[in-house]
């Protein structure tokens, strides 16, 4: 497997349908005032990283990761990268959980996780096709990288970069604006009682330096 360079990944911060539980999807969904509180937090985190590593930054197209970004990296340019943009979550998207609940009730009794249900929701993008635009991404990356996405990506982008199945990675959701950083090594991060843990093995560790919210809100 490729070692893909050190990737630091933000969340966006919390939006107004994130505490309405509504999916967003690839809809958009300004910050509420607390998301962008989540974001000013972030900056406080990042400012060093950028200023001693100078990376380069990729943000997804939605308008929410625009706003968590231009706070977040301190003004600090960046790309906007259209492969970063959360999954399409089809009929799913504009309802909150309990309609999707209600109106889909087989596909919910179904799904384990958020991730589950968005990539089987009607008219979806799926998960092979998030899959496969998140790792054409990481092989494109050629040094270390900030990352300014959404929650349920950031968990492709785990399990994409340590080419485990995304059932290991599914027990770890990631809180709103949380920060993480991926490093390629000699050791593996995996996920036991929620939380993470390195072996001594060819994978990535995986460090989340910030949590902000109960990373079982949905709506991403």
């Amino acid at each position: 497997m490729k070692d893909f360079p050190k990737i630091w990944f933000l969340r966006h911060g919390q939006t107004e349908w994130n505490a309405e539980r509504r999916v967003q999807g690839q809809l958009e969904s300004d910050l509420t005032e607390l998301g962008i509180t989540h974001a000013h937090r972030q900056a406080e985190l990042m400012t060093p990283i950028l200023q001693a590593h100078q990376p380069p930054c990729f943000v997804s197209p939605l308008r929410r990761a625009q706003h968590t970004a231009r706070i977040a990296l301190s003004g600090r340019g960046y790309e906007t990268e259209p492969a970063l943009a959360e999954v399409h979550a089809g009929r799913f998207q504009g309802l909150t959980i309990d309609e999707i609940a209600a109106q889909f009730p087989q596909v919910d009794a179904q799904a384990m996780t958020h991730l589950d249900l968005f990539c089987a929701a009607p008219e979806g993008e799926g998960y092979a096709s998030l899959h496969d635009r998140v790792l054409a991404l990481l092989r494109r990356l050629e040094q270390p990288t900030v990352l300014v996405a959404h929650g349920l990506l950031g968990q492709v982008v785990r399990a994409s970069s340590a080419d485990l199945s995304v059932t290991r990675w599914q027990l770890s959701p990631m809180s709103r604006a949380a920060s993480m950083c991926l490093n390629w090594g000699r050791k593996r991060s995996c996920v036991r009682g929620g939380h993470f843990f390195s072996k001594n093995l060819a994978m990535p560790s995986c460090t989340f330096f910030q949590h902000s919210l109960n990373p079982r809100s949905p709506g991403r």
